[in-house]
């Protein structure tokens, strides 16, 4: 990136919580990591950018504009959605593959079956 790429650009707090709801966001899997290209799922660092959203809200509480305030409250609340409906997703997959592989265990731990000889 060229060292002027945010030349004449003004900082101002909606890009600022911006930034940490398209972080949230790349944890949570639903955007492609900058860097690598990869989309995965991170929950612990999905939790930790809303958590800093959350506390922003709180610290700021009757120092933003109407906009500021409405806007941190939407992408709050559009993250933590998300971030439900991602752990219920991966609580899914997890009881899918507990299922499988017991499943798996149950006919090793079978004893063969014999079957009788006439």
């Amino acid at each position: 990136m060229p060292e002027n790429a945010n030349a004449g650009l003004k900082p101002n707090f909606l890009q600022f919580i911006s930034g940490f709801g398209v972080q949230a966001l790349v944890h949570l899997g639903r955007m492609p990591n900058p860097q690598s290209g990869e989309t995965r799922l991170d929950m612990p660092n999905a939790k930790y950018s809303i958590d800093l959203l959350g506390i922003l809200q709180e610290k700021t509480k009757g120092n933003l504009t109407p906009e500021e305030d409405r806007y941190l409250a939407d992408i709050l609340r559009d993250l933590r959605l998300i971030y439900v409906e991602a752990a219920n997703q991966a609580g899914k997959e997890k009881d899918k593959k507990g299922e499988a592989s017991s499943s798996e265990e149950e006919k090793e731990s079978r004893p063969p079956v014999q079957t009788p000889t006439a």
